[in-house]
């Protein structure tokens, strides 16, 4: 099943999303579960949440992917929502 993984970044924590990006972009190739993944962007143009759409069996699947983002163990994140997800167009 698809799930679409929404997370809202701290305010003020750029420096970590930065500092964290290269584990957590390995994560996304390495694991085989992404099928999309991009940041969502402030008024600036500066990174401040993220969208990611994984393919796993089930919700406790994505809550296990979700925990193991060096994203998330960093920190980062004021709010992660997973939702079932069901693709139509693309």
């Amino acid at each position: 099943m698809k799930y679409a993984v929404i997370c809202t970044d701290k305010p003020g924590s750029l420096h970590i999303r930065t500092d964290t990006r290269p584990d957590h972009v390995a994560y996304l190739k390495s694991c085989g579960v992404v099928e999309q993944a991009g940041p969502f962007l402030d008024s600036e143009g500066k990174m401040c949440g993220s969208l990611v759409i994984i393919e796993v069996d089930d919700l406790d699947a994505a809550n296990a992917w979700a925990a193991n983002d060096p994203y998330a163990k960093a920190g980062l994140f004021a709010d992660v929502r997973i939702e079932a997800w069901n693709k139509v167009i693309g």
